[in-house]
């Protein structure tokens, strides 16, 4: 075989270092989405919620979309040339997503009620198509999961008629099939002009009530479809967003805490005593507000988080107790970190409460901590998750099963529902510090995407994981690292696509195995390789680079 003598026959030892590297408990996770993202149609594995109805905080649509979301970090962030894997699962999620199963629920919902309207005097006409209006917790969600794909995918298909179609057409009632049609950019139209209607304050989750939270996820839609289609909506948005909250106190409470909503018949802001919402909300918020976000966070962290010395981990602490312990630090200057301040915290909130429905705060906790606490505290968050909540493997997902009792004898938090459960603690493991923020101020555009090369023909449905999967732009080098979830051998054949025109060495663990030519810029090459139980590296060179014989110096 002839060997061009810039490329060696061996890659130096080493050489991968520089490339981020997945663990198992990450790709542990990516299978777990896929593996829920891919059950047979009308099969919810291990997404059983609080509420038949899907009316909570556990519901499907906040379980499907925030594995959206962090796929979509683990792209940006940790897997940028793997475009295929995320492409089909994204997909897959966005499947999901429009399945009645998730949205039927605003049938009724549409009706309102006393609890989010105490002023009603009788229920409303109902109406079936689930995002026209109010519905920004089904709305949001799904825009910002079509933008993502649109963003990081650079794949139009939310933008054809009838791209995003609401079918309602149950067997034994109703008038006959009704069927909503939409595209990415329709439903954003129609969200804004939701926005518009409220003074853009939000838009309602449930009729008459505007959560914060929950409009933070169309917000950064927007962004992203700005950087897709060349716009710049959102500055006008965030502009009226913002004054408008102004106009109305703002989100704060006096706490430092976020209020949980905006009652918009009444003009009432709703407070908060848990750190729940704000902790979710600011893991979003982050994105275009993040001096504030950082800002408040010790001061929003305070009495919620506790560490223990013995082991590193940090507890969620319950809404009583947090209370109970951030009253001591403000009426006696208690020390928050002190055991005998938690003891005592611990003892004037009493027993568990007792609630017909509860939240997953611990998700929302850990989500908003991976983005903007500190490294320990998120390790430490996540080493409890692993001592007292049960991480569970099947079919090489990794997820964190049901189980309803809030915290043992010592006050650890025990609790697990199947959002946390399924969604959040695998988004913590895979977002990075700032991750919304960075994904915010530098979204992939078109022009990035077109020049940008990325693996194809390869997704999870193959039994693959994948451990690394970027491009080094400094060395000319595509890195995949791969390996079966069953340890079984698996053939596949990935395509390296948008690469520079040159000349090639294909390397398997370390070892030329093949040149290939790349006549014309944006030109593709093919492999194929036999994965299995031990990691495989797959590079492919390109024979130009002197930065590259700068790296084997310094290598060796």
């Amino acid at each position: 075989m002839f060997t061009p003598s810039k490329l060696p026959k061996t890659l130096p030892s080493g050489f991968l270092d520089e490339v981020q590297k997945l663990d198992s408990l990450q790709t542990g996770h990516l299978r777990h989405f896929h593996n829920l993202a891919t059950a047979p149609l009308g099969e919810w594995p291990h997404m059983g919620t609080q509420v038949a109805g899907q009316e909570w905080l556990d519901s499907l649509r906040y379980q499907l979309s925030t594995m959206a979301y962090a796929a979509g970090a683990a792209h940006y962030h940790r897997l940028p040339a793997l475009r295929s894997v995320f492409k089909s699962l994204l997909e897959s999620l966005i499947m999901r997503m429009m399945d009645k199963a998730v949205w039927g629920y605003w049938y009724l919902t549409s009706q309102s009620g006393r609890m989010a309207d105490p002023d009603i005097k009788e229920l409303r006409k109902p109406w079936p198509n689930p995002v026209s209006r109010e519905n920004i917790m089904y709305s949001g969600h799904l825009l910002l999961m079509v933008s993502l794909h649109a963003m990081l995918i650079g794949d139009d298909k939310y933008d054809a008629p009838d791209a995003l179609v609401f079918d309602w057409n149950p067997i034994f009632w109703g008038m006959g099939r009704e069927t909503f049609s939409y595209t990415r950019m329709t439903l954003q139209d129609t969200i804004l002009n939701e926005m518009e209607a409220e003074n853009w304050l939000g838009v309602c989750c449930e009729p008459n009530c505007i959560f914060v939270v929950c409009n933070q996820f169309p917000l950064i839609a927007i962004r992203y479809n700005d950087a897709r289609n060349g716009t710049n909506i959102i500055e006008g948005v965030l502009e009226k967003y913002t004054a408008a909250w102004k106009s109305r106190q703002g989100f704060l409470q006096d706490d430092g805490l976020f209020i949980q909503m905006f009652q918009v018949k009444r003009g009432d802001r709703i407070l908060e005593r848990g750190v729940g919402f704000t902790a979710w909300a600011c893991a979003f918020m982050n994105a275009w507000n993040s001096d504030e976000v950082h800002a408040l966070y010790p001061t929003q962290a305070l009495g919620f988080l506790s560490t223990v010395p013995e082991d590193g981990r940090v507890n969620v602490n319950s809404t009583p107790v947090g209370v109970a312990l951030r009253t001591l630090v403000k009426q006696e200057g208690a020390d928050p970190d002190a055991p005998e301040t938690l003891h005592r915290a611990r003892e004037l909130a009493g027993p568990p409460e007792k609630r017909a429905y509860t939240r997953p705060d611990f998700g929302y906790v850990v989500q908003w901590v991976s983005e903007v606490g500190k490294a320990e505290t998120l390790d430490g968050l996540l080493r409890h998750a692993d001592a007292f909540l049960s991480p569970t493997w099947e079919r090489g997902g990794l997820f964190y099963p049901r189980y309803d009792e809030s915290e043992d004898a010592t006050g650890n938090w025990t609790r697990m529902d199947s959002y946390t459960g399924n969604a959040a603690i695998g988004y913590a493991r895979l977002n990075v510090r700032d991750g919304q923020r960075k994904m915010w101020e530098a979204p992939w555009t078109p022009e990035h995407l077109a020049h940008t090369p990325y693996v194809d023909g390869v997704d999870l449905s193959s039994g693959v994981d994948f451990l690394r999967g970027a491009w080094d732009a400094d060395v000319g080098a595509m890195i995949v690292t791969l390996w079966t979830w069953d340890g079984s051998s698996k053939t596949i054949s990935p395509v390296f696509r948008n690469l520079p025109e040159g000349t090639y060495g294909l390397y398997i663990n370390g070892e030329l195995l093949d040149m290939h030519s790349v006549t014309e810029a944006g030109g593709s090459i093919a492999a194929t390789v036999v994965a299995g139980r031990v990691e495989l590296d797959l590079v492919l060179l390109q024979d130009t680079s002197d930065i590259f014989r700068d790296r084997v110096m310094y290598a060796r």
